[in-house]
């Protein structure tokens, strides 16, 4: 799937969301759109190559403004994309000021015109001439408003309607009545020139505290684009060279002194150090690094030098990914923006028949068509969509930015959406639960075979593997110094273990079930086992598939965590059922449950088994979300409501994940939870308040009860509210253990 990022300047509310999309779903070949407007940015997918002109041109022809994004650093711009931005066939003019110079200028025009009315307050009667009015708003008007106008009658001409349409009508409505009044003479008539000047200038302002606003919610990707380095050491020969980031490449050997940014991801192959990596993780203490152990770019260097072998730069690094992982969760919908953008494609149009109503009751009843008109134009103003765009994506960006900064990356909006429901928690156990880093506790051979040629059988026929329990038999082997022995026709069973041969000899290690599909009789050690299982060890088999016979068994110990109890506790304060879902035996995996104080243990689990467990589960009513960290692990991911998988495990179960950990702290899967029922919690008090000022605002303003002026203000007000509510998230902490 191909997928294409464009930013996009000029919306201003929920209806140009829904128009650009739009536009932008019916360009052939395009398979899915998702505009957001709290980022500015569209995401679209398509099975076919992007081609990026035909895009930008469709939402050119839309009245808004293409661009590509800027390039990751050292990255080479894409083919066929000169020329990023797409200017509108109707240019803007170069000397209309923008942002709070706007602002600015807007408030100097009008506040003369609000004079009279505030010194009416204080008893002092006083009228600014017509003339002099109509001098100081026009400018507002037409130059510093021009913005509502060209995106106004681009969205008529688009049979559409936006925000700025509906303050274009309200406020040339105001202005040409005030007009009309002046050259029709009188005595002293009664302007409405002030009307119309405020509400553009609230609405700018509205507008400019928005942006700033929104430029908060994005303060978690910058945070993290600010640790891209922007050069490198590098050593060549007995040289230390200054490279920019963009010329290292991998297998390069970087030089990192105290106190230094860590320039790319890398293996150390010289020195030790603590490596502060707080920003990437969310681990607040510098943890400590090695030769042979990875480090990641962006993270700080401690006190000593550091010879680094990199082994991914640009877009491959894990901070670039880790960005792209914030960027596309900011980006997405959450599955309740689809209501928003129901009632925004019929929203302008509805304000349009209510102001035409309220205009038409108000001129029949009462004769005056002034009022109807002031009246018709509040209706306009007050009802503008704004709030209802920003709702949602405000508080998803400000939810996903301060969990990337505990080290919780939530890959997409309908996974933060998801959690708030979850109600069980299944985990893996080992790399989950546990320490991941099983070591070899005890060797039973069976009658008539010697210890030393069991453990050399098993080495041999755990060479080359992965696997913990491999890397255990391994390790032990070398310690003893048994002299290795050649295998071939090594085969994986997944779940069950490993087949190779030895000697001539066709050999099987694995699990209990393994032995039993293969008809291999364990009485003679079975006893043993269950003594070791009910210990809390793990339990390997090894025998001669040829003669069905067995020839030893191995037991594996492995660490718990420190935080997996308290991680436990928390899921259980929070109400949730916990589940310890393992292909460990039922002894082992009862022992670590009881330890723990998890609510149900199933174990002897395969990963098809896994998987089928939280689909059932999935259909008895709970909603699951499932914890784990290996390739075994991915179809469970992916089966549950909702997947987190540890970064510390392999990259299959972070895809299939809609939550990574970015370390191995089970006490993150409750504060994963925590922060999605905020944000949730969030997103609901925003739609409550978005629609909450229309409801109100809408009838107060249709039956005279609001002027255009405070309609005006509680618009812009309503925008910045729901996002200054959004950036409360931003204090959220996880609970401390």
């Amino acid at each position: 799937m191909n997928q294409q990022a464009i930013k996009i300047d000029g919306m201003s509310c929920a209806s140009c969301v829904g128009r650009v999309e739009r536009v932008l779903a019916a360009v052939p070949g395009v398979d899915k759109v998702s505009v957001n407007l709290a980022t500015e940015m569209a995401r679209v997918e398509s099975a076919q190559p992007l081609d990026f002109a035909v895009l930008a041109q469709a939402i050119d022809k839309a009245g808004y403004q293409a661009s590509l994004p800027p390039p990751e650093p050292g990255a080479a711009p894409a083919a066929g994309n000169k020329g990023a931005a797409i200017a509108p066939a109707e240019g803007i003019p170069a000397l209309r000021p923008t942002g709070g110079l706007a602002v600015l200028l807007a408030a100097l025009f009008s506040l003369p015109l609000m004079l009279p009315m505030l010194l009416e307050l204080a008893g002092i009667h006083w009228m600014l001439d017509g003339r002099l009015q109509w001098l100081l708003a026009t400018p507002v008007q037409f130059w510093l408003g021009a913005r509502f106008y060209r995106a106004g009658w681009l969205a008529a001409r688009a049979r559409s309607g936006n925000m700025d349409l509906l303050v274009a009508l309200g406020t040339s409505a105001a202005y040409g009545l005030s007009v009309y009044l002046l050259l029709a003479g009188g005595a002293m008539p009664h302007l409405y020139f002030e009307a119309s000047s405020v509400v553009i200038t609230l609405v700018l302002l509205g507008k400019w505290l928005e942006a700033r606003a929104k430029r908060q919610t994005a303060a978690a990707i910058r945070a993290l684009q600010t640790l891209r380095p922007e050069s490198a050491r590098v050593r060549r020969g007995d040289q230390d060279v200054d490279l920019a980031i963009g010329e290292v490449r991998a297998n390069d050997i970087i030089v990192v002194r105290p106190g230094e940014r860590i320039a790319a991801d890398g293996l150390i192959t010289e020195g030790a150090s603590h490596v502060d990596e707080a920003l990437i993780t969310g681990e607040s203490l510098p943890v400590a690094r090695h030769t042979g152990e990875r480090v990641t770019g962006g993270a700080i260097n401690g006190e000593g030098l550091l010879l680094v072998r990199v082994t991914a730069i640009g877009a491959e690094s894990t901070l670039s990914r880790i960005i792209r992982l914030v960027e596309d969760a900011q980006a997405a919908k959450a599955p309740v923006q689809h209501l928003v953008d129901r009632v925004s494609a019929i929203f302008v149009p509805v304000v349009l028949v209510l102001a035409l109503l309220t205009f038409g009751g108000w001129w029949l009843v009462g004769g005056n068509a002034e009022q109807a008109i002031i009246n018709a134009v509040a209706v306009l103003v007050i009802a503008c969509p704004c709030a209802l765009g920003l709702a949602t994506p405000a508080a998803i960006m400000a939810g996903t930015g301060v969990a990337a900064r505990y080290g919780i990356l939530i890959k997409d909006a309908e996974a933060l959406e998801l959690a708030h429901r979850i109600t069980t928690v299944a985990f893996d156990k080992t790399g989950t639960l546990t320490e991941g880093q099983p070591s070899l506790a005890l060797l039973a051979p069976a009658p008539e075979v010697d210890e030393t040629r069991l453990l050399a059988l098993a080495a041999a026929v755990q060479r080359g593997s992965e696997h913990a329990l491999a890397r255990a038999v391994q390790q032990t082997a070398e310690t003893r110094a048994i002299a290795p022995l050649s295998a071939s026709d090594i085969s994986a069973l997944p779940g069950r273990g490993v087949s190779a041969r030895v000697d001539g000899v066709r050999l099987l290690l694995g699990s209990t079930r393994l032995m039993q599909e293969q008809g291999v009789s364990l009485q003679s050690l079975s006893a043993r086992a269950e003594e070791l299982e009910r210990a809390g060890h793990t339990i390997s088999w090894l025998a001669d598939a040829d003669a069905h016979r067995l020839l030893g068994l191995l037991a594996f110990g492995d660490r718990i965590k420190p935080q997996a109890q308290a991680a436990i506790a928390a899921l259980h304060a929070l109400h949730i059922q916990t589940i310890l879902l393992t292909g460990d035996n039922q002894g082992s995996a009862d022992a670590v449950g009881k330890q723990l104080g998890v609510s149900r243990v199933i174990a002897n689990m395969l990963p098809a088994d896994k998987a089928s467990t939280i689909a059932a589960l999935k259909g008895e009513g709970a909603t699951i979300a499932m914890v784990g960290d290996g390739i075994n692990d991915a179809p469970a991911l992916a089966a549950a409501d909702v997947g987190i998988a540890m970064s510390s495990g392999t990259d299959v179960a972070m895809h299939a994940a809609g939550v990574t950990l970015m370390r191995g702290d089970p006490a993150l899967v409750a504060a994963a939870i925590s922060i999605s029922r905020r944000s949730y919690s969030k997103i609901r008090q925003n739609l409550f308040w978005a629609f909450i000022y229309n409801l109100i605002g809408i009838p107060l303003a249709a039956f005279g009860l609001l002027n255009p002026m405070v309609a005006g203000g509680a618009m812009a007000l309503s925008s910045v509210s729901v996002i200054s509510n959004a950036l409360l998230l931003r204090r959220w902490k996880p609970e401390e253990k």
